[in-house]
């Protein structure tokens, strides 16, 4: 019999869709977001600190064309053929009026060489409006909409400052959707208060929504946070993994989650002059191979877990069950 592929890659997701290399770039495009201007919440996340994912050319300060043409620069010295994803990544970048957010996804699609876009924000920060032009946008370029999902557990949203709630996921990631756009999820493993068993129940849980690609990462204490702040004071209410053991958790978590969602990152690395902990002083593709190597050893496969009930709720609509 043979052996399932160890999971659903990135790369390969791509591959689909561009005959070529296809790189993000990051951009900040000056949003801030509805949990620090008072609109649902102020200080943000207590996790949060933008500067851990902005590279050096995403500055407000520059327009969204000179950062991605800075962008392309540090990119084309190794793959001159490549072409780029516009990827507006930091804070809430759906989170302003319908013609500003037009004038800004625009201007990235005019940069010669961006043959997409990457749209990171919110669950609750997803209008009618703004749904429906990206569902025609999405009909003349590639197009994915990435929602911070971070946890399954309104608790624990509730304890993060998040601002919203676990329905409001499922809404969003149901609309999107149903337009026919692609949708991304983030998660955060090991947050505060969540166990091994919580931790991977959550796979089957995001395996019954319409996701087409996830992104996780372990939970990372970053300096000037409010939860680097708790940290200090509370150090027994965090519970930072070895690396030998999040891995193991990374791969349970996928062995449980539905095989066709895309598995884009397993960790995230932050600048060492902003992390506390855990510091495994490896960087992404370093763990990654040590996921792949472990996964071999294991005759571990994503969805190898995945269970019948979870695939009955899926897709018992469908087969009438």
């Amino acid at each position: 019999m043979t052996q399932p592929p160890l999971y659903n890659e990135f790369s390969t997701f791509l591959k689909n869709y561009f005959p070529y290399k296809v790189q993000k770039i990051s951009l900040n495009a000056g949003f801030t977001c509805p949990n620090r201007d008072g609109t649902k919440g102020q200080g943000g996340c207590t996790y949060c600190n933008n500067q851990t994912f902005n590279p050096e050319y995403c500055k407000t300060e520059k327009t969204i064309r000179q950062q991605l043409e800075e962008g392309k620069q540090f990119f084309m010295r190794k793959y001159p053929e490549m072409k780029y994803l516009a990827y507006f990544q930091a804070y809430t970048n759906t989170y302003a009026e319908l013609e500003g957010l037009k004038r800004k996804y625009e201007e990235a699609l005019s940069v010669d060489g961006v043959v997409g876009l990457v749209i990171g924000t919110r669950p609750d920060c997803m209008p009618d409006a703004l749904l429906h032009y990206l569902e025609a946008l999405q009909r003349h370029t590639f197009l994915l909409v990435e929602y911070g999902i971070e946890t399954t557990q309104d608790d624990t949203l509730q304890r993060i400052n998040r601002g919203h709630t676990f329905a409001d996921t499922v809404a969003a990631v149901e609309r999107t959707a149903a337009c026919g756009i692609p949708v991304g999820g983030h998660v955060i493993l090991g947050l505060p208060g969540e166990s091994n068993e919580q931790i991977i129940a959550q796979a089957g849980v995001l395996s019954q929504l319409p996701l087409t690609t996830l992104k996780m990462h372990q939970l990372q204490l970053i300096r000037g946070t409010r939860m680097a702040y708790e940290y200090e004071q509370h150090p027994e209410a965090f519970r930072l993994f070895e690396v030998n053991e999040y891995i193991d958790l990374v791969i349970d978590y996928v062995e449980h989650l539905r095989p066709e969602i895309v598995l884009e990152r397993f960790v995230s690395q932050s600048p060492r002059e902003l992390l506390i902990a855990p510091d495994w002083g490896l960087k992404n593709h370093e763990f990654t191979a040590r996921v792949q190597k472990r996964m071999k050893e294991r005759g571990a496969y994503q969805g190898k877990k995945f269970g019948i009930s979870e695939k009955r709720a899926i897709f018992a609509e469908d087969t009438n069950l």
